[in-house]
C-alpha cells in the first residue's frame, strides 16, 4: 500500500470565538444567538449538572468555549444578543430529526420550534451526532442561519475552527471549479494491500459541484457545517463495488446497483454485523442509497472525528441515506423506519481506514478522463488547479 507523501506541519492561529462568528456569519447588529447541545436526559442541563459527567466532553466544550464566551462579552463585541443555552435529547444517529422538547439551565421546558427556531437569528448546535440535515430544514422553514459543530474536541478547536474561512472558501472554490459538471467519477479501492481492485462508479451527469466552505452570511436561511472545507455532489446513480470498514473494525464489500448498496459481503471480522446490515438493506432499501460523494479541501491535522477528517485534502467519502440537506431527494418520509433516516458518511483516509486504500479516483468531463486523486494525495490535475 502506498503511503501519502509527508507534508510540512501547519501552524494555526489561536482559536477566537469572536473571529469565528464574525467570519462565518458577518452578523448584523441586534441579531439573537442560541446554543443547542444534546444530552441523554435534557434535564441534566439544569444547573449545568452535565459538567460533572466525563462522557460529555463535547458538551463541556460547548459550555466552556461557546456559552461562557457568550457570557464574557463575545456577543456584545459583535453587536449580538442572547447567548441562551438549550438541551435536547440525543437522537442516536447522524442527521436524524431533532425532538421538539428542550430544557434550559434554569429548568424550563420549551419547544424548539416555538421558542428557539422562531425567535433566534443565529443558532449554533454542538452535539454528539450531526444535526445538519434537520437544522437546515428548520432554517428554511423559520428563516434563521446557523452552524452545526458535532463531535467538537480540542484538536478541532485549535485547527479546523481556528482557520480563516475566507481562505477556506477561496480554496474550496478552486477545487469546485476543477470538479464541477463531471459526467462520472470512478474510484479504485484495494484492501489489505491485495492486487485485486474494486471499482465504484458514481454518475454525476453534468451537475454542478457544491462546496461546504464555512460561510453562512445570508440573506437566505442556511446552516454551515463546521469545520468546513469540502466539495461534494449528490450522485444521480452509482454502480460497482467498494469496501467499507464498520466502526468495530469489521470489513465488508458493498455491492452497488441502481444507486444503492444492495448487499454486503464479509471480508474480515464479524459475520453477524454484516448480516444485520443486510437485513436493514432488505427491510428499508433506501438506507443503502448513495447520497453523497465528497472530497476534502483543507490542510488539517487528523482529529479522530469525521466532521474534520473528511475535510482533509486527499481524502474522499461517500455517504448513504438522507440527502435533502445537500440538494438530494431522499427525505425522512421515504424511509420505512423513521430511526433509519440518517445520513452516514463513509470516510476513506489513511487514519480512518488503514486497511483500505483509495488507489485512484478518475473524473470524466468534457470528453476527457483525468486522475484527480492517487493514494490519498492530489494528482497533478488538481495540484495545478489549486495552485492558480
Amino acid at each position: 500500500m502506498h503511503a501519502p507523501a509527508p507534508t510540512p506541519i501547519r501552524t494555526f492561529p489561536a482559536f477566537s470565538l469572536e473571529r469565528l462568528l464574525k467570519t462565518v456569519f458577518a452578523p448584523k447588529g441586534g441579531e439573537r444567538v442560541a446554543l443547542l447541545i444534546d444530552l441523554k436526559d435534557p434535564r441534566e442541563v439544569v444547573d449545568f449538572a452535565f459538567l460533572q459527567e466525563p462522557a460529555y466532553s463535547i458538551q463541556k466544550h460547548a459550555y466552556e468555549v461557546f456559552y461562557q464566551g457568550f457570557q464574557r462579552g463575545e456577543l456584545k463585541a459583535l453587536g449580538l444578543t442572547g447567548g441562551d443555552l438549550y438541551a435536547y435529547q440525543v437522537t442516536g444517529g447522524s442527521n436524524l430529526d431533532l425532538p421538539d422538547r428542550a430544557v434550559t439551565p434554569d429548568g424550563r421546558e420549551v419547544s424548539l420550534e416555538k421558542d428557539v427556531y422562531s425567535k433566534y437569528d443565529l443558532i449554533l448546535c454542538i452535539s454528539t451526532y450531526s444535526a445538519t440535515a434537520p437544522l437546515t430544514a428548520f432554517a428554511k422553514q423559520f428563516g434563521f442561519r446557523g452552524a452545526t459543530l458535532h463531535g467538537l474536541n480540542e484538536i478541532i478547536l485549535s485547527s479546523g475552527l481556528a482557520v480563516d474561512y475566507n481562505e477556506v472558501s477561496r480554496h474550496a472554490e478552486k477545487m469546485r471549479l476543477a470538479l464541477t459538471k463531471a459526467d462520472w467519477f470512478e474510484v479504485d479501492f484495494k484492501v489489505n494491500g491485495e492486487l485485486k481492485t474494486h471499482t465504484l462508479k458514481l454518475l454525476i451527469n453534468g451537475r454542478e459541484a457544491q462546496k461546504s466552505h464555512g460561510l453562512c452570511r445570508g440573506p437566505e436561511a442556511d446552516v454551515a457545517n463546521l469545520p468546513a472545507g469540502e466539495v461534494y455532489y449528490v450522485p444521480e446513480g452509482a454502480e460497482g463495488y467498494f469496501p467499507m470498514r464498520y466502526e468495530t473494525g469489521t470489513l465488508a464489500l458493498m455491492d452497488v446497483a441502481g444507486g444503492r448498496i444492495t448487499r454486503a459481503t464479509l471480508i474480515r471480522g464479524e459475520q453477524a454485523e454484516v448480516d444485520a446490515h443486510n437485513a436493514k438493506l432488505q427491510s428499508d432499501p433506501v438506507t443503502g442509497e448513495i447520497g453523497e460523494l465528497g472530497f476534502g479541501t483543507q490542510d488539517l491535522p487528523v482529529s479522530g472525528r469525521d466532521i474534520q477528517d473528511e475535510k482533509v485534502l486527499g481524502t474522499m467519502h461517500v455517504a448513504t441515506g438522507r440527502s435533502d440537506h445537500l440538494g438530494g431527494h431522499l427525505v425522512p418520509a421515504l424511509f420505512k423506519n423513521k430511526s433509519n433516516a440518517t445520513h452516514d458518511d463513509i470516510l476513506f483516509s489513511p487514519a480512518k481506514t488503514p486497511e483500505i486504500e483509495v488507489a485512484e479516483v478518475r473524473m470524466h468531463r468534457e470528453g476527457k478522463t483525468v486522475v484527480v486523486l492517487q493514494h490519498f494525495t492530489t494528482a497533478p490535475y488538481l495540484q495545478e488547479a489549486l495552485s492558480r
